[in-house]
């Protein structure tokens, strides 16, 4: 079993409603926010940028420090044994979303390479479920329900 420090960067992108994008992960079928694990050499913000392109198809056109989550609310156990913490970069993300709707104005068109989004939808804060998130995001997920505000989130 080994006990490993992950770096993530998400983003939570609003469309015009302030609706927030949620994806659907083809991995666990749970809901969440577009991000990842950040690759050797790069800023979190390019971590973040990568993995919105890559997730959703986005481009991003601006971006601010939301908050960093870290602690005790951030440990996760997969089911083979090993333990994990997480240090979640969450950036607030103005995107392009010209074209990129479905005409149902919640989904998003688009089919990444690698198949890890099921579905990209817009939904209002009060409309999320926290069952259907992921564990590891629940905590955000929370405090954005709760309106709890500050850049450090532990």
């Amino acid at each position: 079993m080994s006990r490993n420090i992950i770096v993530t960067g998400g983003a939570i992108i609003k469309d015009h409603y302030g609706r927030i994008l949620l994806q659907k992960r083809s991995d666990y079928g749970d809901w969440g926010l577009p991000g990842g694990g950040m690759e050797a050499g790069e800023t979190i913000e390019e971590t973040m940028i990568r993995e919105v392109k890559e997730e959703t198809g986005l481009d991003i056109k601006h971006y601010d420090l939301f908050s960093i989550y870290t602690g005790e609310r951030m440990k996760y156990t997969y089911p083979d044994g090993n333990e994990v913490v997480f240090v979640m970069f969450l950036f607030s993300v103005e995107a392009n979303l010209d074209g990129k709707l479905a005409e149902d104005g919640e989904n998003l068109v688009y089919r990444d390479t690698d198949n890890e989004s099921l579905q990209l939808a817009f939904r209002s804060i009060e409309e999320i479920n926290i069952d259907s998130i992921n564990i590891v995001q629940r905590p955000v997920f929370i405090d954005l329900k709760g309106r709890n505000t500050g850049i450090l989130r532990t």
